[in-house]
């Protein structure tokens, strides 16, 4: 690299809350020249549950026929079944899942499921549970047995729907995902944030949102910590998984098309430096829209308007959350456009269509406004 060629992330300042793989995220940020906070908030290592515990729920679910298998998380799998092949049950346990109906959550889950001779039915096109959900939501699973992998956290809210619609539900806790045993820098971490010191701050797990959101409690600082996420700070996401942890709480996110380390980098080198000189504005949904010349990021992802839509976008954007009559749209326009106030309905339905139907409204009988929380 030429000394006089600009680092793309230089003079900017990221969090790091990863544990796993920290030191690969912190190398891709600091050689594009960003200035790294780290603050690892859950433990490095995966903690397997009890080993007894975990080998009687095995013996339990070999006790009898599965009929569905929700395999949540590849780490997951690859523990239990590991575990299973030390107590002398892999082939057994292999048998006899490869008789069930088995939904993978994502592709490493797929991966794993496959690498030990199994096979998926079914598996979402996103990594959201919810989609797994939804994909059962309206099934009769009366009398249906079901062994749900949990993933680090407690999935008994999603046993209880099961069991709702009359399914037999067998939760299987292979591990347990754990805050850092020393918070010190995770503390140091909320302070940063909350006084909107950081640039941005990377997530590469959902627990790690509410481990961070947890220390923030402890130090009081949770609603200054959240207000600056939604105001200044980007909280950028590995995947939607990890997104939908930071939605939860109208924090704005975005994340790449692949959930993984380079392509969170990558987005981040485009995001950043523009945010500085751009637009950049939180609308409604939890989506980051911004502005950047003749550039319209949606979630970090650009997309095309033709020149009227994006006239009235930018005449909203310049008045974020209020009205703008439609003899001002209408003047916006460029020229050539019809002039006429259809001109205008026209342009902001073909806005809608692509940045979203929420995110522009329409004020009865004064003009629309772009709906920013």
């Amino acid at each position: 690299m030429p000394a006089t060629e600009r680092l793309t992330l230089e003079g900017l300042r990221i969090g790091v809350t990863a544990s796993r793989k920290a030191e690969e995220q912190i190398a891709l940020l600091r050689r594009r020249g960003a200035e790294v906070e780290w603050a690892p908030v859950l433990r490095e290592a995966v903690n397997r549950a009890e080993d007894e515990a975990l080998r009687t729920a095995t013996r339990q679910v070999l006790a009898e026929p599965v009929d569905m298998l929700v395999a949540t998380t590849g780490v997951g799998m690859k523990a239990w079944l590991a575990a299973a092949e030390q107590w002398g049950l892999l082939p057994q346990l292999v048998a006899h899942l490869d008789r069930a109906e088995i939904l993978a959550r994502g592709p490493k889950t797929v991966g794993v499921v496959r690498a030990n001779g199994l096979r998926e039915l079914w598996s979402p096109t996103s990594e959201c549970f919810d989609d797994v959900l939804a994909h059962l939501r309206g099934r009769d699973l009366t009398g249906r047995r079901i062994v749900v992998q949990e993933h680090g956290q407690s999935l008994s809210l999603v046993a209880h729907a099961l069991r709702r619609q009359g399914a037999d539900v067998q939760v299987v806790t292979v591990y347990r995902v754990e805050p850092t045993s020393d918070p010190t820098a995770v503390f140091a971490m909320v302070d940063l944030v909350a006084d909107r010191e950081l640039d941005a701050v990377t997530f590469t797990a959902a627990p790690a949102v509410r481990a961070l959101l947890e220390a923030a409690e402890v130090t009081g600082r949770c609603a200054e910590l959240l207000e600056a996420f939604r105001d200044d700070v980007l909280a950028m996401s590995v995947g939607p998984v990890t997104a939908a942890a930071l939605q939860q709480w109208s924090v704005p996110t975005i994340w790449p098309d692949r959930s993984r380390l380079a392509a969170m980098v990558a987005l981040l080198e485009r995001e950043l430096p523009a945010r500085r000189t751009g637009v950049c504005l939180d609308v409604v949904g939890g989506h980051l829209l911004r502005l950047h010349g003749d550039k319209v990021l949606l979630n970090g992802s650009e997309v095309k308007l033709t020149p009227a839509p994006l006239a009235v976008l930018r005449a909203l954007a310049d008045q974020p959350g209020h009205v703008v009559p439609r003899a001002d749209l209408l003047g916006a326009l460029p020229s050539g456009t019809a002039n006429s106030e259809h001109a205008v309905e026209m342009a902001v339905a073909r806005l809608r269509q692509v940045i979203g139907s929420g995110t522009v409204q329409t004020v009865v009988k004064r003009g629309y406004r772009l709906a920013v929380s």
